[in-house]
């Protein structure tokens, strides 16, 4: 591991290389964001810098968590960088997991907070949507929905949460999304918008905005 970043940490001492590896290792492999008082490598701003420079090399960025109270960090891909997987048709899932996914985002976390029962930047929801209830709205077949949701369950993108007590239990998103940067959580926020309520005013704003940046893309090349 240190070999692979070693002109990045040739300039610091053993006790450093060892605290920016571990802050490394931490943030790529942690299903959870990490608190930023466990490493010096997330308090320090300097050493910060150089762990950001080691995920970029690899296409990746430090992303903030914890927005209110304690600090924490994870690493996600770079914008650039999911862009280009987007258009490469082997990475992008299959059309019933997406499906899946959005039924799960919809009724999880778009239909709570629209009832003013979620924060507007959440992604992660403690209102699990039950399985009867995923098979009552969607199209897919029984099978195909549950190997569906199998599959985005082993990905980190949802998380079945068990019945306990009065609760139902169900499906909430996953620890994947704590990997989101923020352009990346407003296009996920636009495309449940569209995927909810096409025909909304709010889903006309977001098509035309992004019809004026596509032209304005086009004039300037």
């Amino acid at each position: 591991m240190s070999e692979a970043f070693e002109p990045l940490l040739r300039s610091y001492d053993e006790k450093r290389r060892a605290e920016l590896v571990a802050a490394y290792m931490a943030v790529e492999h942690a299903a959870e964001p990490v608190a930023e008082v466990r490493f010096a490598a997330l308090r320090e701003p300097a050493l910060r810098r150089t762990l950001e420079e080691m995920l970029r090399r690899g296409g990746r960025t430090l992303v903030r968590a914890g927005r209110s109270g304690e600090p924490a960090w994870i690493s996600g891909y770079r914008d650039d960088v999911t862009a280009e997987l987007a258009s490469d048709p082997e990475c992008v899932p299959p059309v019933a997991d997406r499906a899946a996914l959005v039924l799960v985002l919809i009724h999880s976390v778009a239909i709570p907070r629209a009832a003013g029962r979620l924060a507007d930047d959440s992604w992660l929801s403690p209102y699990p949507v039950p399985l009867e209830e995923l098979r009552r709205r969607s199209q897919l077949p029984v099978g195909e929905l549950e190997a569906s949701l199998r599959r985005l369950r082993t990905a980190g993108l949802v998380t079945q949460v068990r019945a306990d007590g009065d609760d139902a239990g169900g499906f909430t998103p996953g620890p994947q999304f704590h990997r989101l940067t923020p352009a990346a959580r407003r296009r996920l926020q636009e495309e449940l918008i569209l995927a909810a309520g096409p025909g909304s005013p709010l889903a006309a704003a977001i098509r035309a905005r992004r019809k004026g940046r596509a032209n304005d893309r086009g004039e300037s090349s």
